[in-house]
């Protein structure tokens, strides 16, 4: 049987680091402020290799981020101009799917510093309502826990749009999030909620690998979209802390990437892409095999 895949795009915030030569504490955000042209041109760039998707860049555009850097009051602009970049790329393209970017509260990797999913759904409510205004479907991206993911679905609930549910699993264990609760405890989260995806990201492709099996009991489209550091460093772990601790794999090119991307493939995955240090290249690549 042949399946439609979805090509995802890769990551923008390592992508506009890239280009601008420099990791600050604001990351992907200090480009909206600085240099918006920058995210425009990394979105046509994914659109121009043969991505589907432009995913905002609006992961790290959240209260806690904003607060710490004196930028609370422009949470609303910068949703809004960033949405505004990727549906003008996609119009560009004259056809794509515009993904909202939902970021995980407290800090990546580190579901701990999360508010509770009470709470959690408040923040993104306010954010999906923003961001409802322009996209086309909701991403709950690195979700790190059960609780971090139930908290993003129930805020993004309620606007008549699908939402993609992104896991971030252990990258040397893929049945275990990176809480250390089981991946299949997520099951009844998804059987709830009913998301329009689920899939794994920004964790080693191999462990990518390891959970997507795991997940095809949910009954629902699944994906993959790894990232390409070697590991996650222990001080990478607080709002502030900049992603030059992270250090990128060698032994990762677009083939490798591809090779590990057809397990996933194999494994029932519709939709692929990349996340952190996984650029058009490697798009290009998964496209030209899978496309």
């Amino acid at each position: 049987m042949c399946m439609t895949i979805t090509f995802l795009d890769g990551g923008m915030g390592q992508e506009l680091v890239a280009r601008a030569g420099k990791a600050t504490s604001l990351w992907s955000v200090q480009a909206l402020l600085d240099n918006p042209e920058m995210v425009t041109a990394v979105h046509n760039e994914y659109f121009m290799v043969g991505a589907d998707v432009a995913t905002t860049n609006t992961y790290s555009i959240l209260p806690d981020r904003l607060e710490k850097h004196g930028l609370a009051d422009q949470l609303e602009k910068l949703q809004n101009l960033a949405c505004q970049l990727a549906t003008k790329a996609r119009d560009l393209n004259g056809k794509g799917i515009v993904a909202g970017s939902l970021g995980p509260q407290g800090f990546s990797y580190q579901p701990e510093l999360s508010p509770p999913a009470d709470m959690a759904a408040e923040i993104y409510s306010r954010i999906c309502k923003i961001q409802a205004n322009h996209v086309d479907v909701f991403i709950a991206e690195t979700m790190s826990s059960v609780d971090q993911a139930k908290g993003a679905l129930m805020g993004a609930s309620g606007f008549n749009k699908p939402i993609w549910l992104a896991l971030s699993v252990d990258d040397r264990d893929g049945t275990k999030l990176r809480s250390g609760e089981d991946l299949k405890d997520i099951l009844p989260l998804l059987n709830e909620y009913k998301p329009a995806a689920v899939m794994i990201n920004c964790s080693a492709p191999e462990a990518v690998s390891i959970a997507l099996p795991l997940l095809s009991e949910a009954n629902i489209p699944t994906g993959g979209y790894a990232n390409g550091f070697v590991e996650i460093a222990k001080n990478f772990n607080k709002i502030g802390a900049t992603v030059d601790l992270l250090k990128a794999r060698t032994d990762l090119n677009p083939e490798a990437y591809a090779n590990i991307a057809d397990d996933w493939i194999k494994s029932g995955a519709t939709f692929i892409g990349g996340c952190c240090e996984v650029g058009p290249a490697h798009i290009a690549e998964l496209k030209r095999r899978f496309g």
